[in-house]
Protein backbone atom coordinates (compact mmCIF):
# COMPACT_ATOMS: atom_id res chain seq x y z
CA UNK A 1 0.00 0.00 0.00
CA UNK A 2 1.03 3.61 -0.60
CA UNK A 3 1.17 6.31 2.25
CA UNK A 4 -1.11 8.72 2.44
CA UNK A 5 0.38 10.36 5.32
CA UNK A 6 3.89 10.68 6.45
CA UNK A 7 5.61 12.49 9.14
CA UNK A 8 9.24 12.64 10.56
CA UNK A 9 10.18 14.58 13.81
CA UNK A 10 7.18 16.54 13.33
CA UNK A 11 7.18 19.26 16.12
CA UNK A 12 6.29 22.48 17.33
CA UNK A 13 7.13 25.29 19.36
CA UNK A 14 5.02 28.17 20.78
CA UNK A 15 5.99 31.55 22.23
CA UNK A 16 3.27 32.45 24.93
CA UNK A 17 3.72 35.42 26.52
CA UNK A 18 3.25 35.34 30.40
CA UNK A 19 2.95 38.22 33.25
CA UNK A 20 2.06 38.03 36.46
CA UNK A 21 -1.66 39.66 37.42
CA UNK A 22 -1.92 43.61 38.74
CA UNK A 23 -1.19 46.78 37.12
CA UNK A 24 2.22 46.77 37.82
CA UNK A 25 2.89 43.36 36.54
CA UNK A 26 0.43 44.81 33.26
CA UNK A 27 2.94 47.87 33.10
CA UNK A 28 5.80 46.15 33.42
CA UNK A 29 4.75 43.54 30.53
CA UNK A 30 4.30 46.42 28.22
CA UNK A 31 8.07 47.52 28.01
CA UNK A 32 9.61 44.30 28.63
CA UNK A 33 7.53 40.74 28.05
CA UNK A 34 8.41 37.73 28.96
CA UNK A 35 7.75 34.98 27.00
CA UNK A 36 7.18 31.02 27.69
CA UNK A 37 8.04 28.22 25.01
CA UNK A 38 5.30 25.80 24.48
CA UNK A 39 6.39 22.42 23.28
CA UNK A 40 2.58 21.52 21.79
CA UNK A 41 3.82 18.72 19.39
CA UNK A 42 7.68 16.73 20.00
CA UNK A 43 9.26 15.29 17.39
CA UNK A 44 5.92 12.92 16.59
CA UNK A 45 7.23 10.00 13.88
CA UNK A 46 3.88 7.95 12.04
CA UNK A 47 2.71 6.47 8.56
CA UNK A 48 -0.82 6.19 7.32
CA UNK A 49 -1.50 3.86 4.45
CA UNK A 50 -3.95 5.14 1.58
CA UNK A 51 -7.65 3.51 2.83
CA UNK A 52 -6.88 3.43 6.67
CA UNK A 53 -9.41 5.02 9.23
CA UNK A 54 -7.01 5.89 12.09
CA UNK A 55 -7.92 7.33 15.70
CA UNK A 56 -5.96 9.90 17.07
CA UNK A 57 -6.14 10.10 20.78
CA UNK A 58 -4.61 12.07 23.28
CA UNK A 59 -6.24 14.20 26.49
CA UNK A 60 -6.78 18.10 26.23
CA UNK A 61 -3.70 20.14 24.56
CA UNK A 62 -2.04 17.07 23.77
CA UNK A 63 -1.66 18.27 20.78
CA UNK A 64 -3.46 16.73 18.38
CA UNK A 65 -5.45 19.50 17.15
CA UNK A 66 -1.94 21.39 16.33
CA UNK A 67 -0.97 18.16 14.31
CA UNK A 68 -4.33 18.47 11.89
CA UNK A 69 -3.43 21.56 11.11
CA UNK A 70 0.13 21.05 10.42
CA UNK A 71 -0.80 18.23 8.31
CA UNK A 72 -3.61 20.27 6.40
CA UNK A 73 -1.22 23.64 6.05
CA UNK A 74 -2.82 25.85 8.23
CA UNK A 75 0.38 25.96 10.54
CA UNK A 76 3.97 25.90 9.59
CA UNK A 77 6.04 23.32 11.86
CA UNK A 78 9.40 24.57 13.64
CA UNK A 79 10.63 21.17 13.10
CA UNK A 80 10.66 17.88 10.99
CA UNK A 81 9.21 17.27 7.97
CA UNK A 82 5.62 15.83 7.04
CA UNK A 83 4.08 14.47 3.18
CA UNK A 84 0.44 14.20 2.66
CA UNK A 85 -0.20 12.71 -1.01
CA UNK A 86 3.67 13.69 -1.53
CA UNK A 87 2.61 17.06 -0.74
CA UNK A 88 4.31 19.36 1.88
CA UNK A 89 1.04 20.59 3.38
CA UNK A 90 2.53 24.44 4.02
CA UNK A 91 3.29 24.64 0.54
CA UNK A 92 -0.56 25.08 0.08
CA UNK A 93 -0.41 24.18 -3.34
CA UNK A 94 -3.65 23.98 -5.40
CA UNK A 95 -3.27 20.15 -5.97
CA UNK A 96 -2.34 19.74 -1.99
CA UNK A 97 -5.80 21.89 -0.86
CA UNK A 98 -8.38 19.87 -3.57
CA UNK A 99 -6.99 16.78 -2.61
CA UNK A 100 -7.90 17.13 1.24
CA UNK A 101 -10.20 18.76 3.78
CA UNK A 102 -10.68 19.31 7.18
CA UNK A 103 -13.71 19.38 9.64
CA UNK A 104 -13.96 20.70 12.94
CA UNK A 105 -17.01 19.75 15.18
CA UNK A 106 -15.80 23.47 16.92
CA UNK A 107 -15.75 25.47 13.95
CA UNK A 108 -18.00 26.47 11.44
CA UNK A 109 -17.44 26.57 7.52
CA UNK A 110 -21.35 27.18 6.19
CA UNK A 111 -22.61 31.28 6.33
CA UNK A 112 -24.49 31.43 9.45
CA UNK A 113 -27.67 33.33 7.55
CA UNK A 114 -28.04 31.54 4.59
CA UNK A 115 -29.04 28.10 3.57
CA UNK A 116 -26.28 25.30 3.73
CA UNK A 117 -27.35 24.66 -0.41
CA UNK A 118 -25.98 28.35 -0.68
CA UNK A 119 -22.89 27.22 0.99
CA UNK A 120 -22.43 24.38 -1.35
CA UNK A 121 -22.61 26.54 -4.17
CA UNK A 122 -20.13 28.73 -2.59
CA UNK A 123 -17.85 25.72 -2.47
CA UNK A 124 -18.30 24.79 -6.07
CA UNK A 125 -17.35 28.09 -7.03
CA UNK A 126 -14.02 27.65 -4.99
CA UNK A 127 -12.61 23.93 -6.35
CA UNK A 128 -14.44 25.11 -9.06
CA UNK A 129 -16.04 21.69 -9.91
CA UNK A 130 -17.95 20.94 -12.61
CA UNK A 131 -21.85 20.88 -12.67
CA UNK A 132 -22.03 17.07 -13.54
CA UNK A 133 -19.54 16.48 -10.94
CA UNK A 134 -20.73 18.90 -8.64
CA UNK A 135 -24.93 17.71 -8.54
CA UNK A 136 -23.61 13.63 -8.14
CA UNK A 137 -21.47 14.17 -5.51
CA UNK A 138 -24.41 16.09 -3.56
CA UNK A 139 -26.53 13.67 -4.55
CA UNK A 140 -24.31 10.63 -3.36
CA UNK A 141 -24.01 12.67 -0.04
CA UNK A 142 -28.01 13.58 0.09
CA UNK A 143 -28.08 9.99 -0.02
CA UNK A 144 -26.05 9.49 2.48
CA UNK A 145 -26.93 11.87 4.92
CA UNK A 146 -30.56 12.74 4.49
CA UNK A 147 -29.78 16.46 3.48
CA UNK A 148 -32.69 17.28 1.67
CA UNK A 149 -34.97 18.32 4.51
CA UNK A 150 -32.18 20.44 5.77
CA UNK A 151 -29.82 22.13 3.11
CA UNK A 152 -32.36 24.61 2.53
CA UNK A 153 -33.20 25.81 6.02
CA UNK A 154 -30.51 28.83 7.14
CA UNK A 155 -28.00 26.98 9.24
CA UNK A 156 -28.56 29.37 12.53
CA UNK A 157 -32.00 27.02 12.39
CA UNK A 158 -30.48 23.64 12.31
CA UNK A 159 -29.96 21.52 15.20
CA UNK A 160 -26.31 20.73 16.32
CA UNK A 161 -26.68 17.69 14.78
CA UNK A 162 -28.61 18.91 10.87
CA UNK A 163 -25.60 21.25 11.25
CA UNK A 164 -22.55 18.63 11.22
CA UNK A 165 -24.59 16.57 8.57
CA UNK A 166 -23.91 20.40 6.19
CA UNK A 167 -20.36 20.60 7.59
CA UNK A 168 -19.37 17.25 6.33
CA UNK A 169 -21.20 17.80 3.09
CA UNK A 170 -19.57 21.28 2.70
CA UNK A 171 -16.16 19.22 3.17
CA UNK A 172 -16.68 16.39 1.12
CA UNK A 173 -18.49 17.98 -1.94
CA UNK A 174 -14.95 17.96 -3.87
CA UNK A 175 -14.57 14.75 -3.20
CA UNK A 176 -11.17 14.63 -0.96
CA UNK A 177 -8.63 11.64 -1.30
CA UNK A 178 -7.25 12.50 2.65
CA UNK A 179 -10.22 14.03 5.32
CA UNK A 180 -8.74 15.27 8.90
CA UNK A 181 -11.90 15.11 11.13
CA UNK A 182 -11.39 16.78 14.51
CA UNK A 183 -14.35 15.83 16.66
CA UNK A 184 -16.92 15.37 14.58
CA UNK A 185 -19.49 14.41 16.69
CA UNK A 186 -18.83 16.31 19.55
CA UNK A 187 -22.13 17.24 21.57
CA UNK A 188 -24.41 15.26 19.39
CA UNK A 189 -26.85 12.87 20.49
CA UNK A 190 -26.46 9.09 20.45
CA UNK A 191 -28.47 8.83 17.30
CA UNK A 192 -26.80 11.38 16.00
CA UNK A 193 -23.18 10.14 16.42
CA UNK A 194 -24.37 6.71 15.38
CA UNK A 195 -25.39 8.39 11.76
CA UNK A 196 -22.37 10.38 11.37
CA UNK A 197 -20.14 7.26 12.24
CA UNK A 198 -22.19 5.17 9.66
CA UNK A 199 -21.78 7.57 6.88
CA UNK A 200 -17.78 7.75 7.46
CA UNK A 201 -17.45 3.88 7.32
CA UNK A 202 -19.40 4.10 4.03
CA UNK A 203 -17.81 6.96 2.43
CA UNK A 204 -14.29 5.21 2.93
CA UNK A 205 -15.87 1.75 1.61
CA UNK A 206 -16.90 3.87 -1.52
CA UNK A 207 -14.13 6.45 -1.76
CA UNK A 208 -11.14 4.61 -0.26
CA UNK A 209 -10.37 8.17 1.43
CA UNK A 210 -7.71 7.98 4.21
CA UNK A 211 -9.26 9.24 7.23
CA UNK A 212 -7.17 10.53 10.44
CA UNK A 213 -9.98 10.74 13.13
CA UNK A 214 -9.97 12.71 16.73
CA UNK A 215 -12.65 12.04 18.91
CA UNK A 216 -12.82 11.96 22.83
CA UNK A 217 -16.21 9.62 22.35
CA UNK A 218 -14.39 6.19 22.48
CA UNK A 219 -17.78 5.03 20.53
CA UNK A 220 -16.18 6.72 17.53
CA UNK A 221 -12.58 5.05 17.61
CA UNK A 222 -13.91 1.34 18.54
CA UNK A 223 -16.43 1.51 15.44
CA UNK A 224 -14.51 3.03 12.60
CA UNK A 225 -11.10 2.00 13.46
CA UNK A 226 -8.64 -0.56 13.69
CA UNK A 227 -5.81 1.45 14.67
CA UNK A 228 -4.97 4.15 17.08
CA UNK A 229 -2.50 6.70 17.41
CA UNK A 230 -2.08 8.16 20.98
CA UNK A 231 -0.05 11.52 21.61
CA UNK A 232 0.21 12.93 25.01
CA UNK A 233 2.03 16.32 25.98
CA UNK A 234 3.15 16.25 22.38
CA UNK A 235 4.65 13.31 22.42
CA UNK A 236 3.89 9.72 20.83
CA UNK A 237 2.48 7.26 23.31
CA UNK A 238 1.31 4.68 21.06
CA UNK A 239 1.06 3.51 17.69
CA UNK A 240 -1.17 0.06 16.77
CA UNK A 241 -4.53 -1.55 17.50
CA UNK A 242 -7.10 -1.34 19.78
CA UNK A 243 -6.99 -5.28 20.73
CA UNK A 244 -2.63 -4.59 21.50
CA UNK A 245 -3.20 -2.08 23.52
CA UNK A 246 -5.88 -3.74 25.43
CA UNK A 247 -3.85 -6.89 25.99
CA UNK A 248 -0.96 -4.46 26.92
CA UNK A 249 -2.44 -2.41 29.40
CA UNK A 250 -5.29 -4.08 30.79
CA UNK A 251 -4.42 -7.81 30.44
CA UNK A 252 -7.73 -9.19 31.81
CA UNK A 253 -11.11 -9.80 31.65
CA UNK A 254 -13.99 -8.74 33.52
CA UNK A 255 -16.93 -11.39 34.78
CA UNK A 256 -20.22 -10.41 35.94
CA UNK A 257 -21.75 -12.93 38.15
CA UNK A 258 -25.33 -12.51 39.49
CA UNK A 259 -26.29 -14.79 41.86
CA UNK A 260 -29.61 -16.86 42.00
CA UNK A 261 -32.03 -14.74 44.31
CA UNK A 262 -31.54 -14.52 48.37
CA UNK A 263 -27.97 -16.12 47.46
CA UNK A 264 -24.76 -14.40 49.17
CA UNK A 265 -21.58 -15.61 48.53
CA UNK A 266 -17.87 -14.34 48.80
CA UNK A 267 -17.11 -13.95 45.42
CA UNK A 268 -13.19 -12.29 46.58
CA UNK A 269 -11.91 -16.19 45.51
CA UNK A 270 -12.32 -16.50 42.36
CA UNK A 271 -10.92 -12.67 41.61
CA UNK A 272 -10.59 -9.07 41.98
CA UNK A 273 -14.16 -7.24 42.68
CA UNK A 274 -14.26 -4.43 40.85
CA UNK A 275 -17.40 -1.80 40.86
CA UNK A 276 -20.07 -2.89 38.95
CA UNK A 277 -21.10 -1.43 36.01
CA UNK A 278 -24.49 -1.33 34.31
CA UNK A 279 -26.12 -3.10 36.62
CA UNK A 280 -23.72 -5.89 37.46
CA UNK A 281 -24.11 -6.50 41.04
CA UNK A 282 -21.04 -8.32 41.50
CA UNK A 283 -17.78 -7.89 38.62
CA UNK A 284 -14.63 -9.77 38.80
CA UNK A 285 -11.37 -9.03 37.27
CA UNK A 286 -9.37 -12.20 35.96
CA UNK A 287 -6.28 -12.54 34.07
CA UNK A 288 -7.62 -13.65 30.79
CA UNK A 289 -5.45 -16.72 30.70
CA UNK A 290 -7.53 -18.13 33.88
CA UNK A 291 -10.98 -17.15 32.20
CA UNK A 292 -12.46 -20.43 31.74
CA UNK A 293 -10.63 -21.94 35.02
CA UNK A 294 -12.36 -18.90 36.77
CA UNK A 295 -15.52 -19.69 35.01
CA UNK A 296 -15.87 -23.10 35.04
CA UNK A 297 -14.92 -22.72 39.07
CA UNK A 298 -18.14 -20.19 39.40
CA UNK A 299 -20.61 -22.48 37.75
CA UNK A 300 -19.47 -25.70 39.59
CA UNK A 301 -19.64 -24.18 42.80
CA UNK A 302 -22.11 -21.26 42.93
CA UNK A 303 -25.76 -20.97 42.25
CA UNK A 304 -24.95 -18.80 39.25
CA UNK A 305 -28.43 -16.72 37.22
CA UNK A 306 -26.38 -15.22 34.91
CA UNK A 307 -23.42 -14.59 33.79
CA UNK A 308 -20.90 -13.08 31.01
CA UNK A 309 -17.43 -12.16 30.14
CA UNK A 310 -16.95 -9.01 29.26
CA UNK A 311 -13.06 -7.23 27.51
CA UNK A 312 -12.14 -3.88 30.37
CA UNK A 313 -13.92 -0.56 28.10
CA UNK A 314 -11.48 1.08 26.11
CA UNK A 315 -12.29 4.40 28.18
CA UNK A 316 -10.64 2.89 30.83
CA UNK A 317 -7.95 0.84 28.70
CA UNK A 318 -7.18 5.04 27.25
CA UNK A 319 -6.95 6.40 30.61
CA UNK A 320 -4.54 3.36 32.23
CA UNK A 321 -2.19 4.16 28.98
CA UNK A 322 -1.94 7.90 29.79
CA UNK A 323 -1.65 7.57 33.22
CA UNK A 324 0.94 5.10 32.59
Amino acid sequence: MIDAIVIENLSKTYQVPEREGGFKAAVRGFFRRRYKDVHAVQRVNFRIESGEIVGFLGPNGAGKTTTLKMLSGLLHPTGGRARVLDFTPWDRKREFLQAITLVMGQRNRLSWDIPAADSFLLNQAIYRLPDAAYKATLKELDELLELGPIMRKPVRNLSLGERMKCELAAGLLHRPRVLFLDEPTIGLDITAQARIRTFLQEYNRRTGATILLTSHYMADVTALCERIIMIHEGKLKYDGGINELTHRIAPFKLICVTLQDGADCDLSPYGTLAPGENGCKTLLQVPAGEVAAVTARILADLPVHDLTIEDPPIEHVIERAFNE
